[in-house]
């Protein structure tokens, strides 16, 4: 099994501590930049704090990182969790809640939880696998520094741009494998933090015409990042979301 780096720490730090969302700077993510576009981004909260960042595959679907359903190994209740939809200010968006239905991925750091009907636009579903040099673009509301995460959390949807890297490469250990499930990125502008887990990693297009390529599970906070990949769990996906 992969080591991954997780990123969920500063979940574990709001949830403990309790503190208030601060927001952080324009320039969010560590070193990326404030996004213009994202109608398929949503914030996830636990105990009204945000801890994650997900995606609407359908209008009642969310697809996120299935680390940020845990707590101290014990699943997270339901009536904890709200979602924020439908603004990339998240202090501004819509708030639906769960209803009930959730799936976890057997294979990789993936949750398609199912909540109360959005007025979203859901993303398109990549079908063909990423390739090494692709430059890519993940969104997230998560940390903009690297100190105390829980006090950086941006209240504005931000995005790092990537690269995808062999997953045979050396740099890539801890995040991806040849054969695997996941893979790897380097940083080009911007790395995600604490609080993206569960983010888009999405292709770069015109608006409307981008895929979702994978599922961001984890960095180092400096140069390389790892996400599940898309186009390998389709099928589940869909079976999923049918329910």
């Amino acid at each position: 099994m992969v080591r991954r780096v997780r990123v969920l720490l500063v979940s574990a730090l709001l949830l403990v501590t309790g503190s208030v969302m601060v927001a952080g700077p324009a320039s969010a993510v560590i070193g990326g930049s404030k996004s213009t576009y994202g109608p398929w981004a949503v914030r996830m909260l636990v105990d009204g704090q945000p801890v994650c960042t997900g995606t609407a595959v359908t209008t009642q679907w969310v697809i996120s990182a299935s680390h940020c359903f845990f707590e101290q190994g014990q699943a997270v209740a339901d009536k904890r969790i709200s979602f924020r939809v439908g603004n990339l200010d998240m202090r501004k968006g819509t708030t639906v809640r769960p209803v009930g239905k959730r799936a976890g991925n057997a294979r990789a750091d993936m949750m398609l939880i199912k909540i109360s009907p959005m007025k979203i636009h859901p993303v398109r579903l990549a079908t063909a696998h990423v390739h090494p040099g692709e430059i890519v673009r993940q969104y997230g509301w998560g940390a903009t520094c690297t100190t105390d995460e829980n006090t950086c959390q941006s209240p504005v949807l931000k995005q790092s741009t990537l690269r995808v890297v062999r997953s045979d490469a050396r740099r890539c250990e801890g995040y991806a494998v040849p054969g695997g499930t996941d893979f790897c990125l380097e940083k080009v502008s911007g790395i995600p933090a604490g609080g993206d887990s569960g983010a888009p990693v999405m292709s770069i297009g015109a608006h409307g015409e981008e895929t979702l390529l994978g599922v961001f599970y984890g960095s180092d906070r400096e140069k390389m990042a790892g996400a599940g990949e898309i186009a390998q769990q389709l099928a589940w996906i869909h079976k999923v979301t049918k329910r």
